[in-house]
């Protein structure tokens, strides 16, 4: 009887470990994303915007943000000039560049995206990263009076989630540790420009960086310095940056990241990533850094951010009007076109295939765990459902990954499927005894699956999505 109790005890004791490990490992994967007003669970993914480049002014048209939707972005950054919006040396406050951002935030909004600004110090004859810390003429106060102009104008915009603001700062020649430049300069920045802007915006999220290292003092490969004391502040985003092209630095760096995050009390929404393309890639198949290595290095990232549950910001959406010229390598480019226009058409399909990958966007519900798998399509989606809160979306991108149709399957009770032959939307193989197929609508125009009421509220579901029709009209007729 004792032996039979043991054991018992001993299967009891092996179910609570589980549960725990399992509910330990829901926690860590879900705390990432964002809620909306509504409190869906939402993985933000998008692009960086530029008004220019090296060749000058770069315009976009609601085709480019039909585009931007149909391979997955439901944000935009849009990276801002300094010396549009500031007295900085060289710099003056241009209303024809506000209009222009005005037009670039109308264009995501009527496209279903949020919008988040990035300042960049670009624009200006003569700024120093040395002189802006020290701050002796006030070079704060410029800067703080540069984004007032931004948080007055979208304080009441509903689709400006927020502001990314200071981006890549440097140390440069300042004979300082990066962790007292962290420490001593760049928290209580945060904590004043964050106050400033919680007086006019205080439902906005404020995007916050590290420290840009010099060239040749990465740490595993990662430019950017770590960040150890909290900034105490609500309504904070952690947005690294990750130009990583060593893919086995590419977890290690992402939990460091992770680490950041739980002392910052902050969400991660990665504000750039993925390593620069050099010229040669285009015609280059193999060898270093050739385009099964870029697709390699891509998707290794890609499943790393997914596995964590996180969202991302590509840079850039433009064509290849200019490249750059800082990397051993030779001339390379963050443009994801090959066409040498602004905007650009023609993808770089190894690059564009990954960033465009099928994702979970917005959820009535927690997101416990997601993962596309390349090899085999499956997009892999387990959630804890709850319908009072909306609404769902996850985008599919089946131009892209499932020219042969795709099926959808909930807890293998529930299932959809998709005829890209037949015109009619989502056709029912599998459903509930209280279901409603019809609260499931395929958006062509998005690349969307839009789910107006889960079929079992309130429950744990595993929604997978398949290609083909696993045989499902042969099964019908």
């Amino acid at each position: 009887m004792k032996n039979k109790f043991q054991a018992i005890s001993n299967k009891k004791i092996v179910g609570l470990l589980a549960l725990l490990l399992t509910s330990m490992t829901a926690i860590s994967q879900i705390k990432h994303g964002l809620r909306d007003i509504s409190g869906r669970h939402v993985i933000t993914r998008g692009f960086v915007i530029n008004t220019n480049d090296h060749k000058g002014e770069v315009f976009f048209d609601s085709d480019d943000y039909k585009r931007m939707v149909r391979m997955g972005a439901n944000a935009q950054v849009i990276r801002l000039e300094l010396g549009k919006l500031s007295s900085f040396p060289g710099g003056s406050l241009d209303q024809t560049y506000l209009k222009k951002l005005d037009s670039l935030v109308s264009l995501g909004r009527n496209s279903g995206m949020k919008t988040v600004f990035k300042l960049t110090v670009y624009g200006v004859t003569k700024f120093s990263w040395e002189e802006f810390w020290t701050n002796k003429k006030n070079e704060h106060q410029t800067y703080i009076k540069a984004w007032k102009v931004i948080w007055k104008r979208y304080a009441n915009d509903t689709s400006v989630l927020g502001y990314d603001i200071v981006n890549e700062p440097r140390k440069l020649t300042m004979n300082i540790s990066y962790e007292d430049l962290t420490n001593t300069y760049l928290i209580p920045l945060y904590q004043k420009i964050i106050d400033e802007s919680h007086k006019i915006n205080p439902d906005k999220k404020i995007l916050l960086q590290s420290i840009f290292m010099n060239k040749g003092e990465g740490i595993d490969n990662n430019q950017y310095a770590e960040i150890t004391a909290p900034v105490n502040r609500k309504n904070i985003i952690f947005a690294p940056h990750i130009y990583q092209n060593k893919i086995d630095f590419i977890k290690p760096v992402m939990d460091r990241f992770d680490r950041e995050s739980d002392m910052l009390e902050a969400p991660i929404l990665v504000g750039e990533w993925g390593f620069p393309t050099f010229a040669t890639t285009d015609t280059l198949t193999s060898g270093r850094l050739g385009q099964l290595e870029y697709r390699e290095l891509y998707i290794k990232t890609a499943e790393v951010f997914d596995r964590m549950g996180i969202g991302s910001i590509k840079a850039w959406f433009l064509g290849n009007r200019s490249m750059q010229y800082f990397l051993s390598g030779g001339p390379s480019t963050w443009a994801i076109f090959s066409d040498k226009t602004d905007a650009g058409t023609v993808e770089r399909k190894y690059i564009t295939d990954i960033i465009s990958r099928p994702f979970p966007q917005v959820i009535a519900g927690d997101i416990q765990s997601f993962l596309y798998n390349f090899a085999t399509r499956t997009l892999n989606l387990n959630i804890k459902s709850n319908n009072s809160k909306g609404a769902s979306k996850i985008f599919i991108g089946a131009d892209r990954h499932y020219p042969d149709g795709f099926s959808i399957i909930i807890n293998d009770d529930f299932i959809l499927y998709h005829n890209p032959l037949k015109n009619i939307g989502l056709e029912v193989y599998k459903s509930y005894e209280n279901g409603n197929p019809s609260d499931f609508i395929w958006d062509d125009y998005s690349q969307q699956l839009v789910v107006l009421k889960w079929p079992v509220d309130n429950s744990m579901l595993n929604i997978k999505i398949v290609p083909g029709l696993r045989n499902f009209e042969l099964v019908k007729k």
